[in-house]
C-alpha cells in the first residue's frame, strides 16, 4: 500500500493489477480467496447433538457475521481496495435498505499499532455528516462528526489501534479503535444542494504508511436475502469466528456451540438433522423475531430497536438489523423505526393505498436535528420500489403540504390519492410486499427519549 491512497469515483476494475492497493482478497482472483482457509479436518464429529433450539440460536448468531462477510465479498468482486474510498452518486449504493438522504462513501481499511488511518474532513456547516467506522461484526467502533468530536469537528484525524502510541503531529486529533479492519460508510447530507453534498463528500481523503497487513477474507457461502444459507452456514463457521473476534462480552457459549455445530455437520446423519432445524425452527425463530426486531418496541404498529449500531449482548438484534439493512448506525446518530403492516396488523402492499397524519406538535421536523426521512423498500431485497416517478423517498426535501390546521398527512399507494397533494405521496406498486423505515437524524426531544412513535398506517 502506498504513502498516499488514489481516492477515485468508482473501485477499479480492468486495472485492479496495476494498482498500489492491494484489494481485499489479497491477491485479486476469488479463487485464491477460497483456497486460503484451512479447518481442522480430523476433528471428529460430535454424537450428542444439542437441541433444535441451540441449533437456531447457534445459526441465528452466526448468521450476523456471515451476512458481513457476504457484502465483504460483494465489495472484493467489485474491486474494493484497502485504504482506498469509493465515492457514490446519490443513490448509488447496492446494499438493503439504503438511507437516500445522504451521499455515501465506502472503503474497507486496516490499521496497525504503528500504522493509524489519517483522515482529513472538510469544514461542514448545517448538513449532517459522519464517517462511521464497522467491525466485522456490524458493529459500530467510531464516528467522526462534529458531535463526537466538537472541539474539533474538521481537520486531520487519526484512527489507531486502541492502546498503541504512533507519533502523531500537532492538530491531528485520535480516534480509537479496537479492531485493525473496518468498513466505513461516509454520509453526507445530500438536503437541497446535492451539488454541494457531492462536493463535500470529495473532500474527505484517506492515507496510511502502508505497513498494515490485510487480512485474508474468508469464504463464505454467497446466498440471497430471499434465500438464506441451511447447514452450509456452518461449513464456514470456523473461518468466520476465527478471522473476527466478536468484541462483546458473553459469546462465549455460542460461540462454543457454533463450533461444536461446525464439526458434527461433517457427518451426514448429523449434517440431514441439523439442516432440518435450520430451516424449520431457526427460519421460524427468524421471521418471528423480525416482525418486532428482537426485543423492539411495537406502537401503533412501529417497530423501535432495542438498539442500532452498538449490541452489547443483544447478538439476536446484530442479527436481525444486519439482514434487514446492514451498516445500522448508533442511536445517538440516527433512530430508526420500522413499519411492516397497517393498523390493523396487516402486511403492508401495494394492492393497497394507506395514509398517516401528524398532528401539528408531533410533525417529524420537531423531532429530528438535522432531517427525517421515509424510504419503501421491497420485504424481501429491501430494495427501492420502482416507479415511474423516480421517488423513492419523503422528506422535507419532497415539498410535502401541510394541512389547514398544520398537520401534515403523508400517503402510500399505487396511485396518487384524490384530495391528497401529490407531493405527500410515496409510489408503491401493485402486487409488491414492502416495508417503510422512518429515520430520524440526530434526534431530539421525544424519539431521542425513545416516548414518541409515528402515527398508525391507516388503509385508505
Amino acid at each position: 500500500m502506498g504513502l498516499r491512497p488514489r481516492v477515485v469515483d468508482r473501485p477499479p476494475r480492468q486495472s485492479a493489477g496495476r494498482s498500489h492497493r492491494p484489494p481485499l482478497d489479497g491477491g485479486g482472483h476469488e479463487a485464491r480467496l477460497e483456497a486460503r482457509v484451512s479447518l481442522p479436518v480430523s476433528a471428529a464429529p460430535r454424537n450428542d447433538m444439542p437441541s433444535d433450539k441451540a441449533i437456531s440460536d447457534a445459526y441465528l448468531y452466526l448468521l450476523g457475521r456471515l451476512l458481513v462477510l457476504r457484502q465483504q465479498r460483494l465489495d472484493v468482486e467489485e474491486g474494493f481496495r484497502w485504504n482506498q474510498l469509493v465515492h457514490r452518486k446519490p443513490g448509488g449504493v447496492v446494499w438493503p435498505n439504503p438511507n437516500l438522504d445522504v451521499a455515501y462513501s465506502e472503503a474497507w481499511v486496516v490499521i496497525a499499532a504503528n500504522d493509524p488511518l489519517r483522515v482529513t474532513v472538510p469544514e461542514i456547516r448545517g448538513r449532517y455528516y459522519t464517517v462511521q467506522f464497522l467491525n466485522g461484526w456490524g458493529e459500530t467502533v467510531a464516528n467522526i462528526n462534529e458531535r463526537v468530536f466538537p472541539d474539533h469537528p474538521h481537520g486531520e484525524f487519526a484512527v489507531c489501534l486502541k492502546g498503541s502510541s504512533p507519533s502523531l503531529p500537532a492538530g491531528v486529533q485520535r480516534v480509537e479503535v479496537p479492531v485493525t479492519a473496518m468498513r466505513v460508510l461516509l454520509r453526507v447530507q445530500l438536503g437541497a444542494d446535492w451539488a454541494g453534498a457531492e462536493s463535500l463528500q470529495h473532500q474527505f481523503e484517506f492515507r496510511s504508511a502502508g505497513l498494515a497487513v490485510p487480512p485474508v477474507v474468508p469464504p463464505t457461502p454467497m446466498f440471497e436475502l430471499r434465500a438464506l444459507p441451511g447447514v452450509e452456514a456452518f461449513d464456514s463457521a470456523l473461518a468466520a469466528l476465527d478471522s473476527e473476534a466478536d468484541i462483546n462480552p458473553g459469546m462465549e457459549q455460542l460461540q462454543a456451540g457454533t463450533r461444536a455445530l461446525a464439526l458434527a455437520v461433517r457427518d451426514p446423519a448429523q449434517r440431514q438433522r441439523v439442516d432440518a432445524a435450520v430451516r424449520t425452527r431457526a427460519m421460524d425463530d427468524l421471521h418471528k423475531a423480525m416482525a418486532v426486531l428482537g426485543h423492539g418496541e411495537v406502537r401503533n404498529h412501529w417497530v423501535l430497536p432495542s438498539t442500532s449500531g452498538v449490541y452489547g449482548d443483544d447478538w439476536l438484534v446484530r442479527t436481525l438489523i444486519n439482514y434487514g439493512g446492514i451498516w445500522a448506525n448508533t442511536p445517538q446518530e440516527v433512530v430508526y423505526y420500522k413499519g411492516m403492516v397497517d393498523n390493523e396488523g396487516q402486511p403492508l402492499n401495494g394492492d393497497h393505498a394507506y395514509r398517516m397524519t401528524f398532528t401539528r406538535d408531533q410533525r417529524p421536523e420537531n423531532f429530528a436535528t438535522f432531517f427525517w426521512s421515509v424510504i419503501a423498500v421491497d420485504a424481501v431485497e429491501r430494495r427501492v420500489l420502482p416507479n415511474p416517478l423516480k421517488r423513492y423517498l419523503l422528506n422535507p426535501e419532497s415539498g410535502v403540504a401541510s394541512g389547514p390546521d398544520g398537520s401534515l398527512t403523508l400517503t402510500f399507494g399505487d396511485q396518487p390519492p384524490a384530495g391528497e397533494p401529490p407531493s405527500n405521496w410515496l409510489p408503491t406498486p401493485k402486487g409488491t410486499p414492502y416495508s417503510l423505515t422512518f429515520r430520524f437524524y440526530r434526534a431530539r426531544g421525544a424519539v431521542a427519549d425513545r416516548c414518541y412513535f409515528p402515527p398508525p398506517l391507516l388503509r385508505a
